[in-house]
């Protein structure tokens, strides 16, 4: 077992995540995460980005809560909400029900969870860069692992998950 931050967590054996994880090990970001993927369109598919528009773009989660977790983040590189633009978070707030809908309607979601965590103390992972997460729930779909065992199961291949939402791109985000 692995101590993190007092808790042990233990990890289940995934094979098939091997290359996901090798990849991300050969590609390592420096600086701002979202401000790469932001500037590299041409990687959209490496960087599983489901949709852009002019003020911001549609990522799938790499560290996904469940199937179908995809994120809305604004081009614009800031950690403070109070300060976008309100042309880019009536955008956000769009492309969220647009989301909201395709994860529905299109994934069979029965309910999402929509977050910012804002800032390192409110939990987010990469504090610098705001961004809204969209996490399709299911029935059924928690259990005790993750409190109890300390451990999260990804029950589905992720590339799979991203090629069925981002064919479903034209008939909800667009």
């Amino acid at each position: 077992m692995k101590e993190t931050k007092g808790i042990d967590m233990e990890y289940l054996y995934a094979p098939w995540r091997t290359a996901y994880i090798t990849d991300a090990e050969k590609g390592k970001i420096e600086g701002c995460v979202f401000c790469h993927i932001s500037q590299h369109p041409d990687m959209d598919e490496a960087h599983h980005v489901l949709y852009r528009t002019e003020r911001c773009f549609v990522v799938m989660n790499r560290y996904p809560y469940t199937p179908g977790h995809f994120m809305i983040i604004p081009h614009r590189h800031t950690d403070a909400l109070e300060a976008l633009e309100e042309e880019t978070w009536v955008e956000m707030s769009l492309l969220a029900q647009k989301g909201v809908r395709m994860l529905k309607e299109g994934f069979g979601a029965q309910g999402v969870n929509l977050g910012m965590n804002l800032g390192a103390a409110a939990g987010a992972g990469i504090a610098e860069h705001i961004h809204l997460h969209l996490v399709p729930r299911f029935q059924r779909d928690t259990n005790f692992i993750t409190t109890v065992g300390h451990a999260r199961v990804y029950g589905t291949d992720f590339q799979a998950v991203y090629e069925k939402l981002r064919g479903m791109v034209a008939d909800f985000l667009k």
